[in-house]
């Protein structure tokens, strides 16, 4: 019987793991550590599955080949984790899940653009000290009045698109590859027109050389002082010092962050003796009362975590079988 590993498995993800073991008669092991700290419960299995934010240790990838695996599958779209090089030099193909559930984040970008646009964090921060009062400049936009700029129009980006036209919200998009279907529905800018017009901009790239560091000072700077940044992709594509110096300089209105930088060391993890002091700019993050952080959840819903389990162990099975998995990078 084939046996496949799991690490990083989390409680919710058991039931689909169980659920595809009886369905495909294989045998799969799970843990809750990273591989790096796993990586002796290969020596007797076929296939891996992974999932974490820290980058692989490099000593893994020589140790998997020693125990005869050909394969790595991280359950994630994003796959920056992985030495692809290092995997390679190994015999290791690398597979992700690049659209586990692209209506999972968008629905998550689209619920913190009408929190930006309702203006909920003040509302929250005042409640929270028995302020029930309403201010003059609290007053929200109606999302059919607004204009929503979005920063990478692929699968989750054009997802969000869609919803937002449905509300009646003017869409702006950049893209270094503008996708032809979408044209209709986003009108397509360059990068420094969306920002400059843009009510609330939402990013949705992919971690890349190219996209790290792409919201910086300078993009932040042409921002409406009453516009929003929702970051919904990966931390390193803002500059958070950038960001945090724009927001208390008032350059822009607020920001909702789901991924940021300095998140590996918070998220999943139980701050509330320890609190954040070693992680100074979350700390700054967490302390401002226009800033909504989520901790990497946009994707955590009931589709996308089985998705996430199945298209990974169905790309384990085909490459086990000598076929090639259209999901390989």
């Amino acid at each position: 019987m084939t046996k496949i590993l799991m690490t990083s498995v989390r409680d919710d993800e058991q039931a689909a793991i169980d659920q595809f073991a009886r369905e495909h008669n294989v045998d799969i092991v799970t843990t809750p550590k990273l591989i790096d700290d796993a990586v002796d419960l290969t020596k007797d299995v076929d296939g891996l599955v992974i999932q974490q934010r820290s980058p692989v240790d490099p000593a893994v990838y020589p140790q998997l080949k020693a125990h005869g695996l050909k394969q790595i599958a991280t359950r994630t779209a994003g796959f920056d984790m992985v030495d692809l090089q290092a995997a390679h030099a190994n015999g290791l193909t690398v597979t992700n899940v690049p659209a586990y559930s692209p209506r999972s984040v968008a629905e998550h970008a689209l619920m913190q653009i009408f929190r930006l646009l309702r203006k909920s964090y003040r509302f929250d921060a005042q409640v929270a000290q028995n302020d029930f009062r309403w201010f003059s400049d609290e007053q929200a936009l109606e999302i059919h009045t607004a204009t929503i700029g979005i920063i990478g129009v692929g699968r989750i980006g054009g997802t969000l698109a869609k919803l937002l036209k449905a509300l009646g919200a003017r869409v702006l998009g950049f893209d270094v590859k503008p996708r032809e279907e979408m044209r209709g529905i986003v009108e397509y800018v360059s990068k420094e027109d969306l920002l400059r017009q843009s009510d609330v901009v939402s990013l949705h790239v992919d971690l890349n050389p190219t996209s790290t560091g792409l919201i910086a000072a300078p993009d932040l700077a042409l921002m409406k002082p009453t516009a929003g940044l929702v970051n919904a992709s990966r931390g390193p594509v803002v500059v958070t010092a950038d960001l945090v110096a724009a927001l208390k300089d008032h350059q822009l209105a607020a920001a909702a962050l789901d991924t940021f930088e300095g998140e590996n060391e918070v998220v999943m993890t139980d701050r509330r003796e320890k609190g954040l002091a070693d992680v100074p700019l979350v700390e700054e993050l967490h302390a401002m009362d226009n800033v909504i952080l989520t901790p990497h959840i946009a994707f955590f819903t009931n589709l996308a975590v089985k998705n996430m389990v199945d298209f990974a162990l169905e790309d384990v099975l085909l490459i086990l079988a000598g076929k090639h998995s259209p999901h390989e990078v």
